[in-house]
């Protein structure tokens, strides 16, 4: 194990105005009595006033009302104009034109010499520096700091707090002010969803949650955010949120945390920024909690990606939505500047443990060393270890020519967070090559395989990347368990832990690959159900991300209502990604089931996923039989084998599908059958991630292509373009709009439905983002107890090993940040004296 750094909280933190909860921001005085200590949570603020006020350039306090995106870059530039702390810029520009405005703010002279900071940085980031000089650097460079709000869209008072941030930094000279500036350099990104601040939306105008897309970098928002995060790497990064209710969230976080952060990291989360706002929460009387529900693990989030790729201190904030604007503002200005005054008073010896940090990755990757798992919160226990096994080497195969476009794009995500990739000049033989999902075996590795060594500073952020199991150490899910990029887009690859000197060389940024389609056929895209249906607002718009910036083809967007008054005609393709299966077969009504029969039996090619599969069965378009599954995996990934054919060009004999809660499929014909799960006693059988009873899925149809008279139906169980990152499935879909697909020409032009699958497919309840709790059958009456004390409704369904799970309904569809109550279940059923075998609140 990994040793533990303790970073002692200083005795005294400070904020800037001593204003009440929910106080309006007021105009600043010039002057205030001399002081002669600094607690910057009571020492009057002194403004010099040189850069306008919020209200003399908005009309009204910051804190009256929220802002919009464009009074948001009004207030900026005009400090950035008055100031000469401040330099500010654009990081990226939204599908709706809008830009992400930044501020940089510092002393004159750090601004000055910015570029200067941005070297002694990278120095203090390069393992080899010398720890004396280390040190030298760390006294004499300013840490780098970063406040972000407005993740999602409708999530507004992080903003809000950012801009008073600035001003304050910008316009006060007070000592609590001049600390920060003095030890700091902190860049201020008000708005990271301008389109969705506009929209009043949680997601953006793809409805990509964009505090899941930091990995993978699909929206120009992310991508651009973390292309200046390289450039100024952070030691500590605010992700500033909100959520239902009124209290305010802050770490220590909830348990799991992922096993290669850094420790140091951690500790700082904890027992620096955790303890000062407790301390200042608690002193001035502000509901809180922490170790609960905000966990650190999945490696998409605003806070582990700082975490595990800067080794920042990540954290997210939330503030209860059902507070004034006023108190949120002020709660999250509070949280924003107590965590800038505790890590400017501790600045030499974080960025000296920082760089440690770095210096100890190079160390660990030289020893094939994995940070173990564990726990943080008291009552917790380590459901599963981190094997006991050496890896001191990943290697991504590239002698497939027809996967060059995965690998590249996986090769281009490392780099693009300064992992070093190298490529084989000549052929490595490896005595202990794991090929993901595989056993050692020797191997001889050909030239031009690519060689990424954990022995070096991004050592974390590799073993992130591109683990072949994330060894969940706690049964809670806050979000997905499994996101290796080799697994996601079908790259073959491995580990090895020998001690190896490769004969290769250093691989030059790799570009974005063009993964363009090309097609005659004219394509539809069937949306199921819009409004809050937040299943089908996302894999729709994962879908039209695909088509529109990816494949480049052109679609007409259609509704139930349209299919049945006749819009079919002239389309090739219907595209019929997740949502309400039942809502959209009520709106097709037996014209539109009729129509869509005729449609595909005339020729048209339907192409479903999860919703979109089951409203083929309750069409009549399809025979296949789908049910409910009893396992509990709440976001994994499993292999699935291939059959080879047009569907499967270019994919291999084997792709991992991603799933989660997914319908079990059979088909009615074996030969239908175009990727399946294997035998759970196959050498063939892999899951990467958590799961429960994953054997109902054995021998199970992942993705079908059943010829309905002269068309097809393609259905996927689950959905092949999450996130629009599973880039391995995603292929799948691609064919299914290009190949050229055999028909079964002899059939009738009009179907007869298939009652038994439409009868199976009606008879599978919706759950609309419900809230999962699966128990052992000793704790059922417990747990019953917990959700009831809630007012809670649910299904029971028998779950594998004789557990019970409890399907609570969410009939809004809310997430647990706007859910007036899912985020304390966990809590609840540990009061219950409950231990579970899966927690899944709604995302």
């Amino acid at each position: 194990m990994q040793k533990r750094f303790k970073v002692v909280a200083p005795a005294v933190l400070a904020v800037a105005i001593a204003l009440p909860a929910g106080a309006a921001q007021a105009d600043p005085t010039p002057a205030a009595p001399p002081v002669t200590t600094c607690d910057a949570t009571q020492t009057p603020a002194v403004y010099h006033g040189k850069v306008p006020t919020p209200k003399s350039v908005l009309g009204f306090d910051l804190g009256e009302r929220e802002v919009t995106s464009a009074e948001s870059d009004t207030l900026l530039t005009a400090i950035d104009a008055a100031s000469d702390r401040v330099v500010s810029g654009t990081l990226a520009t939204t599908a709706q034109g809008r830009p992400l405005k930044y501020a940089i703010v510092g002393t004159p002279q750090n601004i000055r010499k910015l570029r200067a900071i941005e070297n002694s940085i990278k120095l203090l980031r390069d393992p080899l520096t010398p720890a004396p000089a280390a040190k030298v650097l760390a006294r004499n460079t300013p840490a780098i700091l970063w406040v972000a709000g407005n993740v999602h869209g409708g999530e507004e008072s992080g903003t809000d707090a950012a801009l008073k941030t600035l001003y304050d930094l910008a316009g006060r000279d007070d000592c609590a002010a001049r600390r920060i500036l003095d030890n700091a350099v902190v860049v201020i990104l008000p708005t990271q969803n301008p389109d969705g601040r506009e929209a009043d939306t949680r997601r953006n105008a793809y409805a990509f949650d964009m505090n899941r897309d930091w990995f993978a970098r699909t929206q120009p928002e992310t991508d651009g955010k973390i292309e200046l995060m390289r450039k100024y790497p952070p030691q500590l990064f605010i992700d500033a949120h909100e959520m239902g209710g009124t209290e305010y969230f802050f770490p220590p976080n909830a348990d799991p945390i992922y096993h290669d952060i850094a420790e140091p990291t951690v500790d700082w989360v904890n027992n620096t920024y955790g303890a000062a706002m407790i301390g200042e929460f608690t002193k001035r009387g502000i509901p809180f909690f922490n170790r609960s529900v905000y966990d650190l693990f999945y490696m998409g989030y605003g806070d582990t990606v700082p975490a595990g790729g800067f080794n920042a201190a990540g954290m997210t904030f939330e503030k209860g939505n059902a507070s004034p604007i006023a108190a949120r503002t002020f709660e999250q200005w509070l949280t924003q500047w107590v965590s800038l005054s505790a890590a400017a008073a501790k600045k030499t010896e974080i960025l000296t443990t920082w760089h440690g940090m770095y210096a100890d990755a190079l160390k660990q990757g030289l020893e094939g060393h994995l940070e173990p798992n564990q726990v943080y919160n008291p009552g917790h226990e380590v459901i599963t270890q981190v094997p006991d096994r050496k890896v001191r080497h990943y290697f991504l195969r590239a002698d497939d020519p027809a996967k060059k476009a995965e690998t590249d794009l996986v090769v281009r995500r490392l780099q693009r967070m300064d992992v070093q990739v190298f490529k084989l000049a000549t052929p490595l033989t490896v005595k202990d090559f794991k090929a993901y999902g595989r056993p050692e075996a020797k191997t001889t590795l050909p030239k031009g395989t690519y060689w990424i060594p954990l022995a070096q500073a991004q050592k974390h952020w590799v073993q992130a990347m591109l683990n072949e199991d994330t060894y969940t150490p706690f049964p809670y899910f806050y979000d997905v368990t499994a996101w290796s990029l080799p697994l996601l887009g079908n790259v073959s690859g491995g580990s090895s832990g020998q001690v190896l000197l490769p004969v290769a060389t250093p691989v030059r940024a790799v570009d974005a690959p063009s993964v363009k389609v090309t097609t005659s056929r004219k394509i539809g895209v069937l949306q199921l159900s819009g409004g809050t249906a937040q299943n089908a607002a996302e894999s729709s718009g994962w879908l039209r991300h695909r088509l529109d910036r990816d494949w480049k083809l052109t679609y007409q967007v259609l509704t139930p209502a349209d299919v049945a008054a006749g819009k079919l005609g002239g389309l090739d393709v219907l595209l019929v990604p997740d949502g309400s299966a039942g809502s959209a077969n009520n709106a097709l009504g037996e014209a539109g089931r009729a129509a869509l029969r005729d449609w595909v039996g005339g020729g048209g090619r339907y192409v479903g996923w999860a919703g979109g599969a089951r409203l083929a069965a309750l069409a009549g378009v399809s025979s296949v039989t789908l049910t409910e599954p009893t396992s509990d995996i709440p976001g994994s990934l499993l292999r699935t084998n291939v059959a080879q054919g047009p569907l499967s060009k270019d994919v291999g004999s084997s792709v991992m599908q991603f799933y989660a809660y997914d319908l079990v499929m059979r088909a009615s014909n074996p030969s239908h059958v175009v990727t399946s799960y294997p035998a759970a006693d196959s050498p063939d059988w892999f899951l990467s991630g958590f799961a429960l009873g994953a054997e109902e899925l054995a021998g199970t149809a992942a993705v079908v292509d059943e010829p309905v008279g002269g068309g097809h139906a393609v259905l996927f169980a689950a959905e092949p373009n999450f996130r629009a990152f599973s880039d391995g499935t995603a292929k799948i879909v691609a064919n299914a709009i290009t190949a050229d697909l055999p028909s079964a020409s002899a059939r009738a032009r009009s179907l007869a439905p298939a009652p038994d699958a439409s009868r199976a497919a009606a008879a599978i309840p919706e759950h609309e983002s419900p809230i999962r709790v699966t128990v052992p059958a000793s704790d059922r009456d417990k747990a019953a107890a917990a959700l009831n004390g809630f007012g809670a409704t649910w299904t029971e369904q028998a779950a594998t090993g004789g557990a019970v799970r409890f399907v609570v309904a969410n009939p809004e569809g809310l997430d647990t940040h706007e859910h007036p109550w899912a985020r304390k279940v966990p809590d609840a059923l540990r009061d219950a004296g409950v231990s579970p075998l899966a927690v899944v609140l709604p995302q």
